[in-house]
């Protein structure tokens, strides 16, 4: 009987990392009191509706649901699923419990007034922390408590999850000032061994303390507390399954800046820390990250964890990015998330509080993912450029894509203004033999053989675009050889709901600076439908 059941719960976890199907999050999240009234959910809802969202990160808050012990409102969150529901909106709550960016602000007054019962962090120097301790068991049980009635009352409203299609569990866990927990709870787990199925995630052999095993310093004890982190966040996670399956995530603040643990959250679900985090909350099917600082493509490849041998070949972790700076730039880096790692979702934060320069890029980048997302593709990639990082070369099976920032050519005044550079970004994929689109902003694309790229002529090219008069670098090979890719057509297209594309105009003549290239301006967002056919010897 206990086979049959471990059996049945296996298939239920597993069946849940597919119950998004393809769909992805073309998603934004609200700033953090944007839903605490009803008023609160009532405006800003049909304005993410019409920004182009099809998805809102809502947060639910454990202070406004639980406001005395036992008694629970869940007014908000009803609220909240029945006008996104009419709105056709998806949504994602954000359990805002715990802990809350590594403080525990959102836990109820009760909570936070009775210390004894549900004690604090404190630091190596015996500062206590306005840090829920994860090692107090009393801690665990009122969040969970209070986290399964959210799960449960949810299962209820939405049984056929129409409305809500995953879950946050806490948000941005981490330690702040020290690397662990020093609590007398704390200090009495650190003696104790390591767990034996952490120590075979790890593959380490041997056993004893968590000094003995980890050594000791800032890493070791960030990882100490990354395994109890982990594993509180589980017995949530369990609850979770076992009330209504749905992907859960986890999500965290990056270790950005040069900071040491403890300067950053320390021990949160961290790129470098996954293993832990897999092995203590193996429920959980996302580890997430949220993207502020420079670097948007560094960070988002450490989660877009590849395939590994020791997962069976699976793709241990698909990357979503639930959290990014709303800004000028989100549109390219949206589109540069799906292209390149075939990302879950996107979701800039507070873009209920965003301008609307910074909103627009959203919505303009969310209409054309709307349109190439659902096309069966070959291939995709996604490009991304600023100012020093300026170009990317791709060899698709012996077509060169030479791909640049738009401001790499040499007609635009905006390039030596003196102003610091937009992003430009694009999803580029194949469908199929010498057939792509492109769709982005603020890109150019050149498309040549491997042996013509391999003879390339490098040019310093005038005002005019044609090369400076004695600024032309001779190519190694003495004579050409080989074949090279020509434009058959460039045509700005619209997608239908069908996949059926539907022509706007060709691109030609200075447009493609006569057919050299396929291009989308700064501050223009186009798909752009490109043929090529192979001439020459």
């Amino acid at each position: 009987m206990k086979r049959i059941i471990f059996a049945i719960a296996l298939f239920v976890s597993l069946t849940a990392r597919a119950q998004l199907g393809d769909f992805v999050i073309l998603g934004g999240e609200l700033s953090n009191s944007a839903a605490t009234s009803t008023q609160d959910i009532d405006e800003v809802l049909p304005r993410m509706k019409a920004l182009g969202l099809n998805t809102v990160l809502v947060p639910v808050y454990w202070e406004l649901m639980e406001p005395s012990e036992g008694q629970m409102d869940f007014s908000l969150t009803d609220r909240t699923i029945d006008v996104a529901g009419k709105l056709g909106l998806k949504i994602i709550p954000l359990w805002f419990g715990a802990w809350k960016n590594s403080m525990s602000c959102y836990a109820p007054a009760w909570f936070k007034r009775d210390v004894k019962r549900f004690p604090r962090a404190v630091t190596a120097e015996g500062k206590p922390l306005e840090i829920a301790s994860c090692f107090s068991d009393h801690v665990l049980q009122a969040d969970l408590k209070a986290f399964s009635a959210l799960m449960c009352h949810i299962a209820e409203k939405d049984p056929q999850r129409e409305v809500v299609i995953m879950m946050q569990i806490e948000n941005e866990i981490g330690m702040l000032e020290s690397a662990r927990d020093h609590s007398s709870l704390a200090e009495k787990a650190y003696r104790q061994s390591v767990p034996q199925p952490l120590l075979k995630a790890l593959n380490i052999k041997k056993q004893g303390t968590w000094a003995e095993i980890f050594g000791t310093g800032d890493e070791a004890d960030e990882q100490f507390m990354a395994w109890h982190y982990a594993c509180y966040v589980e017995h949530l996670a369990k609850a979770a399954r076992r009330i209504h399956n749905m992907p859960l995530y986890v999500n965290a603040a990056m270790n950005s800046r040069g900071r040491k643990p403890g300067e950053y959250p320390s021990a949160g679900p961290l790129a470098h820390l996954a293993d832990i985090w897999k092995a203590g909350a193996p429920s959980i099917d996302l580890l997430a990250p949220d993207i502020y600082d420079t670097g948007f493509k560094s960070w988002a490849s450490q989660y877009a964890m590849p395939q590994r041998p020791q997962d069976g070949g699976k793709v241990t972790n698909r990357l979503f990015i639930p959290e990014s700076r709303c800004c000028d730039n989100s549109g390219v880096r949206a589109l540069y998330a799906f292209g390149e790692h075939q990302a879950l979702g996107f979701s800039p934060f507070a873009i209920d509080q965003a301008s609307t320069t910074e909103t627009a890029s959203v919505t303009q980048a969310y209409r054309l993912l709307s349109q190439v997302l659902p096309l069966k593709r070959q291939n995709s990639w996604g490009i991304l450029f600023d100012q020093e990082d300026r170009e990317r070369v791709i060899d698709d099976d012996g077509v060169m894509m030479t791909c640049r920032h738009f401001f790499t050519l040499p007609w635009d005044a905006r390039a030596t203004d003196g102003s610091t550079w937009p992003e430009g970004g694009a999803m580029l994929m194949r469908l199929g033999k010498y057939d792509y689109l492109l769709a982005g902003s603020g890109v150019v694309v050149d498309f040549k053989t491997r042996t013509e790229k391999q003879q390339e002529q490098q040019k310093l090219l005038g005002e005019d675009g044609f090369a400076e008069a004695g600024n032309t670098t001779k190519s190694k090979a003495s004579s050409f050889s080989g074949s090279r890719l020509g434009l058959l057509a460039v045509d700005e297209v619209t997608i239908d709901e069908h996949g059926q594309m539907h022509y706007l105009r060709r691109h030609n003549g200075d447009q493609s600076h006569q057919g050299r290239h396929a291009r989308i301006s700064v501050g223009e967002w186009k798909i752009l439908h490109i043929q090529l056919y192979e001439y020459g010897n």
